[in-house]
């Protein structure tokens, strides 16, 4: 029997379910359920030890812990192949309302961490930052979040990439 969260969900009363960060070169989340096995090769091969269980037991990202490297090792000891090579993420990062910049207080922790340069700030009244994130130079690797004392950085998901070994 398919591996069904969106029914699972409504059948528990959760009407919409939460996108969960899934491991660089992830499946499709519907492909991913019926693929991953739950083996935790990718939790515990993981060497920047981001990768976690989520509720129902599949691997979940938290860049909030570190930042992810795309080092592909998680992809290598997937044996059944849930997690597949690949070179980008469809990850990107975002301030939340609680960044401190935005509060007033002087903060540019994000942007210091930042090494494709994608974060900057625009000075508002009162000394104030709106912190401004370019997509098309942010890789997701969450380097920014980890670093952020306030845990004001979330993360959505663009389109999703095709895996290596999918592309023509």
């Amino acid at each position: 029997m398919s591996h069904q969260p969106a029914r699972r969900s409504f059948l528990k009363g959760r009407f919409s379910r939460p996108v969960v960060m899934r491991p660089p070169g992830a499946v499709t989340e519907g492909e991913f359920a019926d693929t991953c096995t739950k083996c935790d090769n990718c939790i515990t091969a993981c060497p920047e030890a981001i990768v976690f269980r989520d509720d129902e037991g599949f691997p979940r990202v938290d860049l909030t812990k570190g930042a992810c490297t795309f080092c592909g090792i998680c992809a290598q000891v997937c044996t059944p192949e849930a997690i597949l090579p690949t070179k980008a993420w469809a990850w990107r990062a975002t301030p939340k309302a609680t960044c401190l910049s935005i509060q007033g207080i002087t903060c540019r922790t994000c942007e210091d961490q930042c090494e494709q340069q994608a974060i900057r700030f625009r000075l508002q009244t009162g000394g104030r930052s709106e912190p401004l994130f370019d997509n098309d130079l942010c890789i997701g690797c969450g380097a920014c979040s980890a670093a952020c004392p306030a845990g004001a950085i979330d993360f959505v998901q663009t389109a999703p990439i095709p895996s290596e070994e999918t592309r023509c």
